[in-house]
Order: C-alpha cells, then structure tokens, then sequence
C-alpha cells in the first residue's frame, strides 16, 4: 500500500537513494534539500509523487513548517526517515566549540525536532513508522570523529527510549546505523577542523590522510540500503536498532568487545560501590 514518507537530506547520499526506491516502489515522498537547485532536481524524479523543501535543520522555527506544507500537498507522513546531517573531523581538543554546537544543532536538536513534528499526527493515528539514520559511530568510536560520534550515541539512546515510549500506539522506531558507503560523507559534505597541535600528528595525519584518500569507496551500496529500509517497513516485527554494512558488523561487534573487556576486568570493582544494607536497582 502507497504510504506518504518525509525524508531529510535528499540532495546526495542515502537520503536520495531511499526516497528514489520509495518513489519507485509507489510511495509518495515529501524530501528536505539545502537549495532550490536540489528542489528541483528532486522533484524532477517524479512530478506527481515527489515533493522537495529547502530546510536547514538548525533553523529550528521552520521544521514544523515544513512538515504541514508536505502534509497539505501529499497527505499526512506516515514514514519518516531522519537522515540529514553531516560529518565533523577533527581531535577533541582541535575541534572549535562552534563546531561542536552546530554539529549537535544539526544532527541532533534538529533531528529530534523532526521527529516530534510528526509524532503527534503517528500518536493520534495508532500508526507509523519513524527510521533515524546513525552511524557505526553510534555503537562504537574511532578517533577524530568524538563530536560526530557524540551526535550518533545520543541519536542510538534517544531512538531505543522513544520505541519504548510510543509501541502502545502503534508507531515503530528504527534506529539505522549504517558502515561506510559510497557516498560523499567523507568527500565534500565533510567539515574537517583544522590541525594546530604536533603531538597528535603521528596518531591523526595518517586517519585523515586515509579518509580523504578513499572517500565514496565504501562497501556499502546506498540503493541496497534504501531496499533494506523498506523491507524494514514491510516488516512484522522491525527492530528499534539495526546496523547496515559487514563493515559496520564487524567494528561495533569489535569495539563493543573492547568495552566488555573493561566491565569484565573491573567487575570487582563495580560491584564493591553496592551499599551493604540492600536497595533497590532502577528496573
């Protein structure tokens, strides 16, 4: 059955390879770009079913906005897919503080604020499904992504508590963490901070030598990711977090490894702060 998605960051990437399979699987699909160039190259995909908004997720005030103009043209949303956002390269203490902040303003705040302009309508209607797109990122780290990582973390958190929250009204949420695909995640839609600090040059030059080097040579194949999302859609039984790639697999399942390892190796330790006249736990 026709449903009526809204996908942000439809410009590039996995944003426009989800709304290209969703259009031709039938779907109608209201898209967010940054220009009017992209508005028009996206609804030229498909000029009775495709409809493009120029929006900046830090312009908070105009995301809800836009939401009632797609919901006015093509129906109220019934599919959402939080995919817009970017990347942000640099070490922890190279990276400005105004990129930090407009890295959470943008992947976070502005992702959360789409969500809740669409959630009442999927409450009322004991229907809907909600896909926020993550990142490997969001399950395990590598260095000189903190800050974006940070973003995805709080994404992966966010999304598993909302599912818990919204199940009882028939409204599904799926946190989607994809690997590395070909893209330009790692190419132009990249914010890399400037280097100022030699004694992280042995560690950080090689990372960002690297990423440059092989950036949109992922593994990951976006059309296969936009037909993954929508049997996801069609699914019985969806799951709140799924990883995409057999790159992203074997990272999180070696990074998560990493982290057992320190709750193994300090258990003692962890157990010994338990107050000796009982309590109770949180769950």
């Amino acid at each position: 059955m026709s449903k009526t998605f809204l996908i942000t960051g439809v410009s590039t990437g996995l944003g426009l390879a989800i709304a290209r399979r969703a259009l031709t699987a039938g779907h109608r699909v209201a898209g967010t770009v940054r220009t009017e160039e992209h508005a028009a190259a996206f609804r030229a995909l498909d000029p009775d079913r495709a409809r493009a908004y120029v929006l900046d997720l830090s312009d908070e005030d105009r995301i809800d906005p836009t939401v009632r103009a797609a919901e006015a043209e093509l129906g109220p949303v019934e599919v959402l897919v939080a995919n817009a956002g970017y990347g942000l390269e640099g070490t922890f203490e190279e990276t400005s503080m105004a990129d930090v902040r407009r890295q959470f303003e943008v992947n976070v705040f502005g992702t959360v604020a789409t969500v809740k302009a669409v959630l009442p309508g999927m409450r009322e209607r004991r229907d809907g499904h909600i896909f926020v797109i993550t990142s490997m990122g969001g399950h395990t780290t590598f260095p000189g992504l903190a800050y974006y990582e940070g973003t995805k973390h709080a994404l992966e958190g966010m999304t598993g508590t909302l599912a818990q929250e919204v199940t009882q009204f028939g409204v599904r949420v799926t946190a989607v963490a994809p690997g590395a695909f070909r893209t330009d995640w790692a190419g132009r839609s990249l914010v890399r901070a400037p280097r100022s600090i030699a004694d992280y040059d042995a560690l950080f030059d090689p990372i960002r030598t690297r990423r440059q080097t092989l950036a949109g040579q992922g593994i990951g194949d976006p059309d296969r990711a936009g037909d993954a999302v929508l049997a996801l859609l069609e699914a019985e039984k969806p799951p709140v977090h799924i990883l995409l790639g057999s790159d992203a697999l074997r990272l999180v399942a070696a990074g998560r490894q990493r982290v057992q390892d320190d709750f193994d190796a300090w258990e003692e330790l962890s157990r010994s702060t338990d107050s000796t006249d009982g309590g109770v736990t949180v769950a």
